[in-house]
């Protein structure tokens, strides 16, 4: 099972950089992402998303795939793989997995002007590791899925840091 959980943060800058250690960790194996997104509220108010796949690229790397394949079969792979490119990238770029964008778009509304939000789909994470190296970057827990549990400690390592960084301002 998934989760889901949306963080904002003060600056896009802040939410790639936890994005980028996310990515890190899950070469590490410490943590499965099954999507990623920034979402950023601009100053002028209008909400962009940072997708962090692409469907279209995957959808034309295996329609180059199957298109050469079966263009051997028709003694033309080049233009097999042409076709087979075109149609891949055509059907991954209507194929929409992972976070729903409305959710996305909705979150952003609620994002301060400047501000950005990472969402992320865990499939599966080692949480003490994980909690440990992310809770450095703050931010404000906006949505999640996880458990009462979880969430709980979630919760509890973003504040850490936002009182350990109060308290060096002071």
């Amino acid at each position: 099972m998934s989760y889901l959980v949306a963080v904002a943060y003060p600056d896009p800058e802040t939410a790639q950089t936890v994005l980028g250690k996310l990515i890190e960790m899950q070469k590490g194996e410490l943590i499965k992402l099954e999507d990623a997104v920034v979402v950023e509220r601009r100053g002028d108010g209008k909400v962009k998303l940072r997708q962090t796949g692409s469907n279209t690229a995957i959808g034309a790397t295996g329609g180059v795939l199957w298109g050469g394949l079966i263009g051997l079969l028709f003694f033309a792979p080049l233009l097999g793989m042409a076709v087979g490119a075109a149609a891949g990238a055509a059907g991954g770029a209507m194929t929409d997995t992972g976070i729903d964008d409305n959710f996305m778009k909705q979150l952003g509304t609620e994002l301060q002007n400047g501000g950005a939000a990472l969402v992320v789909l865990v499939r599966s994470a080692t949480e003490d590791k994980v909690l440990n190296e992310l809770g450095q970057y703050g931010g404000k827990l906006m949505h999640t899925s996880l458990d009462t549990e979880a969430e709980n400690s979630l919760r509890e390592a973003i504040e850490a840091r936002q009182r350990e960084v109060a308290g060096q301002a002071a």
